[in-house]
């Protein structure tokens, strides 16, 4: 019996925009307002869940690749983890297709209101992580949690923002400094397929 391979995307939701105006970072007033990091990593709203994000997936991929595409990843497409707290998800699809789900994240730049009066939300989604187990994915998401965390304390605590830079962190720093390639500065992985991409999953 043959065994499905799958791969799971660590995604972190970013929204660009403050939903308070107040909250842009003043040089007037520094010591008054939200760090970057804190303000690009603020909690999803509690309305979205799994099955919404999943079918905004879905209809990007449609979107992009047409039926054709929809119909390769629409079977094996799932949300195994999705926490509004923490705008942090894993989604699993086919180790086959798992470029077509990346590339409708990152084309997606706004989530669908949640009801009849809210508003889109502008966001873009920062995949992470490529893994072929799903472990390999939380332990990265808890990792990343606590180095979000130790960022933001000391950034508040230091009184000043780095902006672009400041929300990467460092590896990603030394990546657009020219200090590293594109796989060493997010952090994700790939499958060995030919294009000479380290993978930690399960081949």
């Amino acid at each position: 019996m043959v065994r499905i391979k799958h791969r799971y995307l660590l995604v972190h939701i970013l929204y660009p925009d403050p939903v308070d105006q107040k909250a842009r970072i003043s040089s007037k007033s520094p010591e008054k307002a939200l760090p970057d990091l804190v303000q690009f990593h603020r909690p999803s709203s509690s309305e979205l869940t799994p099955q919404l994000l999943a079918r905004t997936i879905r209809d990007q991929v449609l979107l992009l690749y047409g039926d054709y595409g929809l119909g390769l990843v629409s079977s094996s497409l799932n949300i195994k983890y999705l926490s509004p707290a923490t705008s942090t998800a894993i989604i699993r699809c086919s180790r086959a297709h798992y470029r077509l789900v990346w590339a409708a994240l990152s084309f997606l730049t706004q989530l669908p209101k949640t009801s009849k009066q809210g508003q889109p939300s502008a966001c873009a989604m920062q995949v992470v992580r490529v893994s072929g187990t799903i472990k390999k994915a939380e332990e990265e998401a808890i990792r990343r949690a606590r180095s979000a965390i130790l960022r933001a304390k000391r950034e508040s605590g230091e009184g000043s923002t780095d902006g672009l830079l400041g929300i990467l962190g460092k590896d990603d720093q030394e990546a657009l400094q020219g200090g590293g390639n594109l796989t060493a500065g997010s952090n994700v992985s790939d499958e060995d397929d030919g294009m000479g991409m380290e993978s930690d999953g399960d081949g």
